[in-house]
């Protein structure tokens, strides 16, 4: 079976952005950039909300092409273009987009048949909503929080609607020289 595994930037104070959906406090570098390319390259497919989708398709088809293009940008690009793109939204339902399924309604089933089939792990980077929505489900297994050196004070919370007791286990964690540190979580 296959597992969902979260990506997520927060703040010390549990948040995964500002209360306008700023990150300009989040620390990236080449650093984990790296971390995060040799984390991910073996996935097949990543889910996201419709916001966080849309930001990516606003940068990664061409972020390859550009002069400048770092890196990074060359081997995020080239994962983005074959990776299985799986969107929650309702205000996309019925598009159609190459190697993008979109899901409207009924999000536990449709997942929970998506993590039934064969293959490696599942993603969902950000997409605070979508992952609110599969964490109030049970469906996210392991947390990779990018913990940020900073206190916001208010924002959008990295938890929310979590009715019920849900035990973590430490399984990994890294720390970079930007004092971001990275703690693996899996669900028991």
């Amino acid at each position: 079976m296959k597992k969902i595994v979260q990506f997520q930037h927060i703040s010390l104070d549990g948040f995964v952005a500002g209360p306008n959906g700023e990150m300009n406090w989040i620390h990236v570098d080449e650093e984990i950039f790296d971390y995060v390319g040799a984390s991910i390259k073996s996935s097949d497919t990543a889910i996201y909300g419709r916001v966080t989708y849309e930001m990516m398709e606003g940068y990664w088809p061409t972020a390859a092409d550009k002069p400048n293009a770092s890196k990074h940008d060359i081997e995020h690009a080239r994962w983005y273009k074959n990776v299985n793109k799986v969107v929650l939204s309702r205000s996309m339902q019925g598009r159609e987009m190459p190697h993008t399924k979109i899901i409207s309604d009924d999000i536990s089933r449709q997942i929970m048949q998506l993590k039934e089939g064969e293959g490696p792990d599942m993603i969902i980077f950000g997409s605070p909503s979508a992952t609110h929505s599969l964490m109030h489900e049970g469906l996210i297994d392991k947390f990779w929080f990018f913990v940020n050196p900073v206190l916001l004070g208010e924002g959008i919370p990295a938890f929310k609607n979590i009715e019920q007791l849900t035990q973590l286990q430490l399984t990994n964690s890294k720390t970079f020289s930007s004092g971001v540190v990275c703690l693996h979580y899996s669900k028991l």
